[in-house]
């Protein structure tokens, strides 16, 4: 079982941290109790993530992270696909670096295997609280 980074028609992002990434995500996840099956982190371009958006939720927007989880029990495996362009524009919205907020988002689906949504307002708060755990952890 392991953390897979895929690049679909963009430059990888993170070229020098997978092995941090993954013991980070492996850590992280240790935390709730989980462990990791097979994870794919799929950077990709805007118009691919909003193809996938369309395709399987019915969305016709933009987005920055689409999640499909394929876990049962404790192992954690799935796809997470991360738009680019959007996390650039993100961490311009948010005054944040582009590193930053690609971590945020690569967490946030992380989250989302692991079980967490954020389908209203009580549920962003507890989301964003793990985020902010899951980073600080990053920089222990």
């Amino acid at each position: 079982m392991a953390i897979y980074f895929y690049n679909l028609r963009v430059k990888d992002p993170l070229p020098t941290m997978k092995k941090r990434l993954t013991n980070w995500i492996k850590k992280v996840l240790g935390f709730y109790y989980k462990q990791p099956g097979n994870i794919n982190i799929i950077f990709c371009t805007n118009e691919y993530l909003r193809k996938i958006n369309k395709t399987y939720l019915k969305h016709n927007y933009y987005t920055d992270v689409i999640t499909f989880s394929y876990d049962s029990g404790k192992k954690i495996s799935g796809d997470i696909f991360i738009s680019l362009q959007q996390v650039k524009d993100n961490a311009n919205i948010y005054s944040v670096s582009f590193e930053t907020e690609l971590l945020r988002v690569i967490i946030h689906g992380i989250f989302h295997l692991i079980g967490f949504d954020d389908k209203n307002v009580k549920e962003e708060k507890i989301m964003r609280k793990n985020e902010d755990f899951a980073l600080k952890l990053l920089h222990y």
